[in-house]
């Protein structure tokens, strides 16, 4: 069988306060309870399972979204008035990035996690 990955943990402040983050800007359904952890399924498969830590150390995840998602989750992001930028490095404030012919943008968690949508993965070409 190949290797996939079937899940990551990621480290919150407030466990409930990141789900419910991630649901309501990504749209996801509501996470379910699995010992001391929120988990989030995603459409692929694979879960973010959220746990609650005083000192989390800020990560990054990319999620690859078709067109309508983009534009879903983008508009999300502009009505809570979230800072996002066009680049990993957060130089490019307001902006929204083209790379490989798609979309994409970075914008934060409560947590400082670093969060992208993309809609063509990078090195597509495009």
């Amino acid at each position: 069988m190949p290797v996939q990955l079937n899940h990551t943990i990621v480290h919150a402040r407030d466990k409930q306060a990141t789900a419910r983050h991630f649901v309501d800007v990504l749209g996801l359904d509501e996470p379910k309870p699995f010992g001391p952890f929120l988990v989030l399924e995603l459409s692929n498969g694979v879960s973010l399972d959220v746990l609650d830590d005083s000192e989390p150390v800020p990560q990054h995840y990319a999620f690859l979204v078709t067109e309508p998602e983009f534009d879903e989750i983008f508009g999300r992001i502009q009505e809570r008035e979230l800072r996002y930028w066009a680049d990993p490095f957060h130089r490019r404030r307001g902006e929204i990035n083209h790379n490989d012919g798609g979309r994409g943008v970075y914008w934060e968690d409560p947590n400082g996690h670093s969060l992208e949508i993309i809609t063509r993965p990078y090195g597509s070409g495009g």
